[in-house]
Parts: C-alpha cells; sequence; structure tokens
C-alpha cells in the first residue's frame, strides 16, 4: 500500500502533528515520499516528563498485562506486514525480500519480548555464610530502572527500535525515543501500534529531531538510561555527556571472516557473499575483511568473484534486485574514495568500485595496505577486502588487529580451532561456520572495544532496563 502523505509523531502516547517540517525521501529515485512531524526541544521537554509520571503506572503494571501490550504488537504487525516492509524499502531503499525479513524479525522481537514479560525471576540467597549471618535470609529481585531514552539507526529503523522498545515495555519502562531522521516511518508505526494499547499515559514517545534539537535524550537527568546504536564517533561523545545515567552503547565494526583450509568453498561463499552484501552492506557487522588460508585462497576468490558479478544491482521494489541504494548520494561518494584510495596504494580492484548517485557496485579488492580507511575503519557499504594466511594464529591475530570487537565469523571444520576462536578473538560474538553478519533475536548481541558497551537482545536488555532490589530479612526464633 502507498505512504500516507504525512506522519505525526508521538507525544505522550498519543499522535501529534505540529508541523511537516521533515521531508522522507525514496531512497531509490531520491524524490520526497511523504512527510513526517518534527519534535522540538520544548515537545521533548514534556515527553521526559510524562515519562517521569509514567514511571510509577507502568512499574505497576501486572505481567500478564505488558504481556497482552506486547501480544497486540505482535498481531497487528503480522496483520500489517505487507504495508511495513513497502514503507521500509522506500524510506530505506532496502531490497524488497530483506525489508519482509526485517518485519519477521521485529515480529520476533515482539514475541520474544512478550514472552520474556512474565519471566522476571530473583533468587533466594542464603546469607549464613558465617556465624555473624545466622538467622539472616535474603533474596532479590529486578525492578525497572524508570524513564529510558533510545536513538535508533537508518539501517534497521524496524528492528533495531524494536531491540530498545520491547524490553522496555516488558520490564514496565516509559521511554522516548529519537528515530533516525532518514528513516523515521518504522518507529512511527510502532507508535501508531502502541497507540492502540491500554499502556499508561506518557508511557511511550516517538520523536524525529534534529540532532541539534534533541540533546535532552542524552543530557536529561530525569532519564535513567540512554540506548544508542549508531557510529562509534557519535556514539562514545553522547556517554560523555550522558551524566549519571546508565549507558548501553550498539557501535560500529569491520567484522571479519576467517576461511580456513577445510572449508566447503561453495557453502563459504554462498554465505560471505550475503554476509558481504546483505542490504548494500550497511550493517555493522556486515563483512568486511575476509582472511582465507594460503591452500584455498585463488579457489575461494575465483568462486567469490563469480558470485559477487552476479548480483543484480537496482530499484530495490523488484524482486530480483540484491543491491539497492546505499543512504544518501554522500556515503557512497565517500566509500567510493575509499576504494580509490585503497587502489591508488596498491591495491587489486577484482571487481565492481563503479558509483551512479547512491548505487555503488558490490565491490572486492585484495591487498589493501594496512593503515587505509577500507581496512582499518567502517566501510558500512557493499565493499569487503581479502587477504590470505598460512598459520590459524596469525589469523585470529589479524581478526583482532583492529579497533572494533562486534563478532566475527570463522569457517572450519576442526573444533580445536572453533573452541581457540572463542577464547581468542576479541570480539562479542564468535560464529562458527557462518558469517558475523547472522544475528538471532534472543542472543546476547553487542560488541567490545570501539564496538560498544552492554548487550542487546531481548532478555540482555531486559537486565540493563532493571536494577536489582535486595531484600534481607532477620529471622527470629519460634
Amino acid at each position: 500500500m502507498p505512504l500516507k502523505d504525512s506522519y505525526p509523531l508521538y507525544l505522550a502516547n498519543e499522535a501529534l502533528s505540529p508541523n511537516q517540517d521533515l521531508e522522507v525521501t525514496d531512497k531509490y529515485t531520491g524524490k520526497v515520499a511523504t512527510r513526517v512531524a518534527m519534535a522540538s526541544p520544548a515537545l521533548i521537554d514534556q515527553a521526559i516528563a510524562a515519562a517521569v509520571e509514567a514511571t510509577g503506572p507502568m512499574a505497576r503494571m501486572a505481567a500478564y498485562e505488558r504481556q497482552a501490550v506486547l501480544a497486540h504488537c505482535v498481531t497487528r504487525f503480522s496483520e500489517r506486514q505487507d504495508e511495513l516492509a513497502e514503507a521500509l524499502c522506500i524510506e530505506a531503499g532496502k531490497p524488497i525480500r530483506d525489508s519482509r525479513g526485517e518485519v519477521t524479525r521485529l515480529i520476533d522481537t515482539f514475541r520474544i519480548a512478550a514472552e520474556e514479560s512474565v519471566r522476571m525471576t530473583g533468587e533466594v540467597q542464603p546469607l549464613d555464610i558465617s556465624a555473624r549471618a545466622r538467622g539472616y535470609q535474603g533474596m532479590w529481585k529486578r525492578v525497572p530502572i524508570g524513564p529510558c531514552s533510545f536513538i535508533s539507526p537508518f539501517n534497521f529503523p524496524l528492528n533495531l527500535a524494536a531491540h530498545k522498545i520491547a524490553p522496555a515495555i516488558a520490564v514496565g519502562c516509559p521511554f522516548v525515543m529519537k528515530p533516525a531522521s532518514r528513516t523515521p516511518l518504522g518507529a512511527l508505526i510502532i507508535g501508531e501500534v502502541l497507540s492502540e494499547t491500554d499502556l499508561p499515559k506518557g508511557a511511550f514517545s516517538i520523536l524525529p529531531a534534529t540532532r541539534d534539537g534533541a540533546d535532552l535524550f542524552t543530557t536529561d537527568e530525569r532519564l535513567k538510561l540512554l540506548s544508542f546504536t549508531g557510529s562509534p564517533e557519535v556514539g562514545w561523545g553522547l556517554k560523555a555527556k550522558a551524566g549519571k545515567k546508565k549507558v548501553v552503547l550498539e557501535l560500529g565494526g569491520n567484522a571479519a571472516v576467517i576461511v580456513d583450509a577445510d572449508t566447503d568453498i561453495d557453502d563459504a561463499v554462498e554465505r560471505i557473499v550475503f554476509g558481504a552484501f546483505y542490504q548494500s552492506g550497511q550493517s555493522c557487522i556486515g563483512v568486511q575483511r575476509i582472511i582465507v588460508h594460503e591452500a584455498v585462497y585463488d579457489a575461494f576468490k575465483r568462486a567469490l568473484v563469480k558470485k559477487t558479478k552476479a548480483l543484480v544491482m537496482g530499484d530495490p521494489r523488484q524482486e530480483e534486485t540484491f543491491i539497492g541504494p546505499m543512504i544518501d548520494v554522500g556515503e557512497a561518494r565517500r566509500l567510493e574514495g575509499w576504494i580509490e584510495d585503497a587502489a591508488a596504494a596498491g591495491a587489486t580492484l577484482l571487481c565492481g568500485g563503479k558509483r551512479d548517485g547512491a548505487m555503488l557496485e558490490a565491490t572486492l579488492l585484495e591487498d589493501v595496505p594496512r593503515g587505509l580507511k577500507l581496512r582499518e575503519e567502517e566501510a558500512f557499504g557493499p565493499v569487503a577486502i581479502l587477504s590470505r594466511f598460512s598459520d590459524f594464529k596469525a589469523a585470529l591475530a589479524e581478526v583482532n588487529d583492529s579497533r572494533f570487537g562486534l563478532q566475527a565469523g570463522v569457517f572450519s571444520r576442526d573444533i580445536h580451532k572453533a573452541m581457540a576462536a572463542w577464547d581468542e578473538l576479541e570480539v562479542g560474538g564468535v560464529l562458527i561456520n557462518d558469517v558475523p553478519s547472522y544475528r538471532v533475536d534472543n542472543m546476547p548481541y553487542g560488541g567490545v572495544k570501539d564496538s560498544g558497551l552492554g548487550r542487546e537482545g531481548v532478555r540482555f536488555a531486559m537486565e540493563d532496563m532493571t536494577e536489582i532490589r535486595n531484600l534481607v530479612i532477620r529471622r527470629a526464633a519460634i
């Protein structure tokens, strides 16, 4: 179905259209597709005040009531799958098959949260560890941390918003959210569905805003947690300004995958092409560095280049399209420059490299020298680089030779190497016989080093959004 002419923001559970100031473009055509209301600093302040007022009512919601809200979302998202996928395809330029996949993950994330909302357990703890504690009994439970601030990115505008919103509802935390200005529609449709529920007034606000005007999302002391997904430079800057609140950061990466000598080449190529070029490489866990054993390097390279050249680039609405536009022309031009710099420094361009507007071909290079942005920084686009290794320990060291540490992949049939990778790789997650780009929405997900702080994945986000409250009882003799 077509997009609406305009979309409201959500202030304290209610749709509000103070303006239509934000133009949302079709990322393939570049034309304005719809308009969205923008929140002023005054509106953001009102939303935070409303969240504070909703703190008590949200905390007092029974588990089955929170579960009912989340179950309603699952039902409504399932009914509106085609609409959600179409909006995502337009606002993000994401190929329609990938858009449908993200809608499926949105539904999964809310379903997992509905299940976990009634599993907020604590623990009975013996305290009589010495004579002075004889007769004492302890127990603890988790309680909501309070009003939360969420800032979500453009590349998964549905599911990465869901990974903040759904756990907050599951534990009973009110929240304010700033969706990415380039892709606000997914979060606003989530808001529309939430507005159909009986959440206490002020439980949620979803407020598109300029970066300059959204400072309160970070600095306001009434907010008890900031969860940000986006670039490392912005994320660490927000942490420095966040004050006393808890901060969770899901940031960037330049994920690596090792292909060992015993690997099924066809299988590895199939997965690595997906991992490198899915949604035009605009994923923080997209495959960027491919480290291949010298014994299979040439065969692997031939197969990978052939498969990459066969990818269909074009209109994301077409079923056969695999490579759609990057988020804007500026990002495509930036990455084109990185490719040119690498080639000028001696790297070999194996395929791709051409740009037309926001469209950048799926690109592979080999022998990219150290120190270049394409090797050291996050490409966040349809580019991957190849290198070779002879010693597995050296390959592990090459993966770790990065300021990032989000996820890594290892293709190997050797269980000892798999376990060594799990022990040695400085990342938040290791995937064996698959690409680092793979994520299931109930697993702990997050990184180390410049890739962030904390973990998402519904149950793990719920832990961040709660605090432990202890109870100690001194028992009298009877």
